[in-house]
């Protein structure tokens, strides 16, 4: 990879080495004027993630002072952040620079993504039609991913590879910059430091607040589809059957699982089987509905479900509830319950004389 990959790809190691070996010291890269740009681009680079969407420039090998400004300005964006210390705006970051880089990645050719992939300890075959990895490889790539198709259940397992596609191999390439970009964030930052980016800060504080006011903060840590509701797991099996929604069904499923926390892409990517599947309306409908128009569109109850006939296949807890996230939050609680439960069982051990010991 070149330096142009370094500015494209920042958190991979050789970009790391490329910075450090630029000598330039992190009180310098804060406070010297000759970093301006990189500070300002910085600072955008935050906005952009709160915002949805991190653009990353189109650069040439020889734009050396535009790859420079790149590079830099992501160190300074985890400044930024780490200042903050906003467990949102952390999780929209990471998310954001991920996805910047998926949409990047998705495009190159198979040879860069084997390379690239190689930064993370993920060595693929090539495939006919993509990528052969060894299920280990899968299950530590797609382990975050919650939609049913990235299960190894719903995998066809060949000599112990499972076959992906190179736009899917780019999807789970994500998950993996999502977890680098997440490490050691926040950081601490000296006091001095911090003070000298405040006038950088008062922007950032701003659109955080009102991204938050608008589209509100997931009360859920993370999402469990062994969890969901009749109505919406019969939704989402419908959906993966390449099954048209009714539009009173779609918006509940989608309401629903960007409540709980499921992105964007995430969502766009449940929908990709539907025979009328259009990805620019997709994407658009469903930050509609996220509260790209400043309204942020909670699911509808399960007395609205029923009255749409979007109720399937109640169950003992259906009746105990009357939304479809009490349901989830019912389940969850119990679950988190058990293991909390479980962890507190005195742990056994077999005895000298083969007897189990409390």
């Amino acid at each position: 990879m070149d330096e142009k990959d370094f500015a494209l790809y920042p958190y991979i190691s050789g970009a790391s080495l490329y910075v450090r070996d630029l000598g330039i010291s992190l009180d310098r890269l804060v406070t010297s004027r000759a970093m301006d740009s990189a500070r300002i681009r910085g600072k955008e680079r935050v906005l952009q993630a709160i915002s949805g969407e991190l653009i990353k420039p189109g650069i040439s090998l020889s734009d050396e002072q535009r790859i420079l400004q790149e590079l830099l300005s992501y160190p300074f964006s985890r400044i930024l952040v780490s200042c903050i210390d906003d467990a949102f705006l952390t999780r929209r970051f990471c998310l954001a620079e991920a996805v910047a880089s998926y949409r990047l990645l998705k495009t190159q050719d198979v040879a860069f993504l084997r390379e690239f992939a190689s930064d993370f300890g993920v060595f693929p075959d090539e495939g006919a039609t993509g990528f052969k990895l060894h299920f280990t490889s899968y299950i530590r790539m797609a382990s975050s991913l919650k939609a049913i198709e990235w299960k190894l259940v719903n995998r066809k397992l060949d000599h112990g590879n499972v076959n992906v596609s190179k736009e899917e191999f780019a999807r789970l390439l994500q998950e993996l910059i999502k977890s680098r970009v997440e490490q050691n964030l926040p950081m601490p930052v000296p006091d001095e430091l911090s003070m000298a980016c405040e006038p950088y800060l008062n922007e950032i504080r701003e659109a955080l607040e009102e991204r938050k006011s608008a589209f509100g903060e997931s009360e859920f840590e993370s999402v469990e589809t062994d969890l969901f509701p009749p109505c919406i797991t019969y939704a989402i099996a419908n959906t993966q059957a390449g099954v048209n929604l009714a539009h009173s069904m779609r918006f509940a499923m989608t309401a629903f699982l960007l409540t709980i926390g499921m992105t964007v892409d995430d969502i766009i990517n449940l929908f990709a089987t539907s025979p009328d599947f259009d990805v620019e309306k997709a994407r658009y409908q469903v930050e509609h509905i996220a509260g790209s128009s400043g309204t942020h569109y909670k699911p509808p109850s399960c007395a609205t479900m029923q009255t749409y006939g979007n109720c399937y296949a109640a169950d003992e807890t259906c009746k105990k509830i009357s939304h479809p996230l009490n349901y989830y939050s019912r389940k969850l609680w119990f679950k988190n319950r058990d293991s909390r439960n479980q962890e507190q069982q005195p742990k056994t051990k077999m005895s000298d004389d083969g007897q189990i010991d409390e």
